[in-house]
């Protein structure tokens, strides 16, 4: 392994092989008598769809890479073994799943390329509007570095976070994405805490998945507080698209430190903030009483 593994080739087999993926999941979206709706141990639901993405990421990626691959619906690796790796990839083949079976569109494909516990690369597809979301931390090629939308047709757009200070100066709204299910009390009691150091309107939308992340990584939202339990691939992808827009996914304490992978036996993250414009004074804003008086 070099220490840039990424080449502008491999960036665009991943963003095929994610396409390809998305496509096996609408053909069965298309038929609702082709779910085949299960229920994992953890409650969660799982569909044919699933399980059509997981085998065809889970037998290509290592054709373009040849390097381990966690995926949600595969066999997870010893923490002893996997602790070892310096690469791997990090798959959910469908993200949101309760999304995709309510029909609403805001499900995706990730694909992320960790390098020491680092979400070095990220993929997340949409295959509802065949839109996706690239991120790239470190490439071969200085070029390929950045945050890209590949719009339906396959035309690519550079993408970025918006600046905050200048929204904080003058007011402006500021943007919070909710989870459509997941929202807790400790949420509630952040909100206030943000309504009252922010100085302009805070303005809130729900949304589903990873998708989250890419609003606020395209300058549409400012940040999504996740106060619920989540896996390492439900955010590995949708992190190297934030970061490589210019924000931060940071573990929700006072430190804010950023969220790294690998990091746990049971590969559960800790509660975490997506935030977008890693300038901006986060601390301040999500601590009682720092801003406003």
């Amino acid at each position: 392994m070099t220490n840039h593994p990424i080449s502008a080739e491999l960036i665009e087999q991943l963003v095929d092989l994610s396409r390809r993926a998305g496509a096996a999941i609408m053909a069965i979206y298309n038929n609702k008598d082709s779910y085949n709706i299960e229920q994992k141990t953890d409650e969660s639901p799982l569909t044919a769809a699933d399980l059509a993405a997981h085998r065809l990421i889970s037998a290509e990626l290592p054709k373009l890479l040849p390097l381990p691959v966690i995926s949600e619906e595969g066999e997870i690796p010893e923490f002893a073994d996997r602790n070892l790796w310096e690469h791997y990839w990090l798959v959910d083949p469908l993200d949101g799943t309760k999304e995709f079976i309510a029909g609403n569109g805001q499900f995706t494909v990730n694909i992320a390329l960790i390098q020491r516990g680092r979400a070095l690369l990220g993929v997340v597809h949409v295959p509802a509007t065949d839109v996706t979301y690239l991120g790239v931390l470190d490439a071969r090629d200085a070029s390929s570095i950045g945050a890209f939308k590949y719009m339906q047709g396959g035309h690519r757009k550079p993408i970025a976070v918006r600046p905050l200070l200048e929204r904080f100066s003058g007011k402006q709204p500021f943007t919070v994405l909710l989870s459509h299910r997941h929202n807790t009390q400790a949420t509630v009691d952040l909100m206030e805490t943000i309504t009252h150091n922010w100085p302009g309107a805070i303005e809130t939308t729900n949304a589903g998945s990873s998708l989250k992340f890419c609003v606020i990584a395209e300058g549409l939202a400012d940040f999504y507080p996740r106060l619920a339990p989540t896996s390492e691939w439900d955010t590995a992808a949708a992190q190297a698209v934030l970061e490589a827009a210019g924000g931060q996914v940071v573990c929700a304490t006072p430190s804010l430190p950023a969220l790294v992978y690998n990091a746990s036996e049971d590969l559960l993250n800790p509660h975490f903030y997506a935030l977008g414009d890693k300038n901006f004074y986060w601390e301040k804003l999500l601590v009682a009483d720092e801003l406003v008086n």
